[in-house]
């Protein structure tokens, strides 16, 4: 039987080949505004990062020369504005799509990438205090267990160094379908590889094989890895029922490795 991150790779890959809203690599245009100081990147589906976030890094509003992780973030919708700001940029995914589209734009746009293929769920093949900075959009939904990432995030991390997270806050994981008024459905925590009733829900709507996580996990386990959290907000999906009972799907978190 294939491991579950395989099947959810070769998911993701068959998403980007349907046009999917997170495998559009950014367009020409967006990278010669970027370019010219004219920038935004998300962690999550609606709310920009504010670029208060990237201080202390971020100078005269550039990053030149600052070590930048995407952390299964493939797909060049962050990655080529990070590099068109100076920044020092390595992408790191599992879908081979979203790496074509990354080595893709750095061709079309003249900069230099590293290109990692991994799986997030085992060491990350980076050394030790390697990054300033790592951006990780909403992307751990797809993984069983987040400690052991956070502590990895910790370990590639230079002192004072930002994470970045984008993070399903478990809610969406209650419903299947986005029809008013809103049915609860599943019971959390959602582990499909522990619920066949969930594993069956998920294949047939081919949705890979993913996971919630609780508040404990999502930032309780980064504080023990060594990160204070300096700064958060919410977001919402783009779904009008959603929006209209007004219930947040997301957190994003500013997180700063301390220095002992």
């Amino acid at each position: 039987m294939k491991n579950y991150t395989d099947i959810n790779a070769e998911t993701i890959d068959s998403w980007v080949s349907q046009d999917w809203e997170w495998g559009r690599p950014v367009t020409p245009e967006e990278f010669a505004r970027a370019k010219k100081g004219d920038w935004k990147v998300v962690l999550t589906p609606l709310v920009e990062v504010p670029k208060t976030w990237f201080e202390p890094f971020l100078k005269n509003g550039r990053l030149d020369g600052v070590k930048l992780l995407g952390l299964a973030s493939g797909g060049a919708q962050q990655m080529p504005i990070f590099a068109a700001l100076g920044a020092d940029c390595t992408v790191l995914d599992y879908s081979t799509k979203q790496l074509e589209s990354e080595s893709m734009v750095a061709q079309r746009e003249g900069y230099e990438i590293n290109i990692v293929k991994a799986d997030m769920t085992k060491p990350l093949p980076f050394d030790a205090e390697s990054f300033d900075i790592i951006f990780h959009p909403v992307s751990n939904v797809y993984i069983e267990k987040v400690a052991p990432l956070w502590k990895e995030c910790h370990r590639i991390l230079r002192p004072g160094g930002l994470l970045l997270s984008g993070l399903d806050n478990g809610f969406n994981f209650l419903f299947n379908e986005y029809e008013a008024p809103l049915k609860i459905q599943n019971t959390l925590p959602f582990n499909p590889l522990k619920n066949p009733e969930q594993m069956e829900s998920l294949m047939k709507d081919d949705n890979g094989i993913q996971f919630s996580h609780s508040f404990d996990e999502q930032i309780g386990e980064q504080l023990r890895a060594g990160f204070a959290l300096v700064d958060a907000y919410e977001d919402f999906d783009d779904e009008p029922v959603t929006l209209e009972v007004g219930y947040p799907s997301y957190w994003a978190t500013k997180a700063v490795k301390l220095p002992f």
